[in-house]
């Protein structure tokens, strides 16, 4: 399995490589932000170790940049910063782990393995369906570009949705994820999807008579 750290910290990076070498790992450096993006999309690693403080670019970017070219590599963020909000921006840019330092060299390797048994797939940080877009972690929703308003439970419809863009959802699987339980009215989902056609357009949601929705055009 070969790994990419990108560290500024040179005595950390120098023990990682000898530690993640001895735990048969292929270890490659870069010490900013900029060359480790590059090294990133140029090279083909099985996962990604991204400090946060680079130089040159810091580790939120470089992750951001990623996503955006639909590298899908999986990412551990390292950082100093252990506050709640420092774990979630790094986790709503696109990583999939956050590590704190100091921290356990098991602990690192585990969750490296970890990634690593992970599928690689499309884990896009904004969901975008053709004219249609929602951040997660915002729950910021655009049209052609402009913003739409949707209520909490408007916006994890969409969420849902455009996560399973791919297929027909049915209205019970919609109960049981959106709506929390199988006890409320089935008729609950179309009138959210109603709401959902108002603000966004009747083409936003298509019926599939007798299987469910999708997001975008007919199935």
């Amino acid at each position: 399995m070969r790994v990419l750290v990108v560290d500024d910290e040179v005595g950390l990076v120098r023990a990682l490589r000898r530690g993640l070498t001895a735990e048969g790992f292929a270890v490659d450096a870069a010490h900013d932000g900029e060359t480790g993006l590059r090294m990133a999309v140029d090279g083909e690693y099985d996962v990604l170790v991204v400090d946060v403080m680079l130089p040159r670019r810091n580790g939120y970017d470089v992750v951001t940049a990623l996503r955006a070219q639909d590298v899908w590599t999986p990412v551990l963020m390292l950082s100093a910063k252990d506050g709640e909000h420092d774990v979630a921006d790094g986790l709503d840019v696109g990583a999939d782990d956050y590590l704190t330092k100091p921290f356990s060299f098991v602990v690192l390797v585990a969750r490296l393995r970890a990634l690593v048994r992970r599928p690689v797939a499309p884990r896009p940080a904004v969901l975008r369906v053709g004219a249609l877009e929602l951040d997660p972690a915002t729950r910021a929703v655009t049209r052609d570009g402009a913003p739409v308003e949707l209520t909490v439970r408007e916006t994890a419809l969409l969420e849902y949705l455009l996560r399973h863009a791919d297929r027909v959802v049915g209205k019970l699987e919609l109960l049981d994820h959106v709506f929390d339980t199988r006890g409320d009215d089935p008729n609950v989902v179309e009138v959210y999807v109603g709401y959902l056609r108002r603000k966004l357009g009747r083409d936003a949601v298509t019926t599939v008579r007798g299987a469910g929705y999708r997001v975008g055009g007919a199935a």
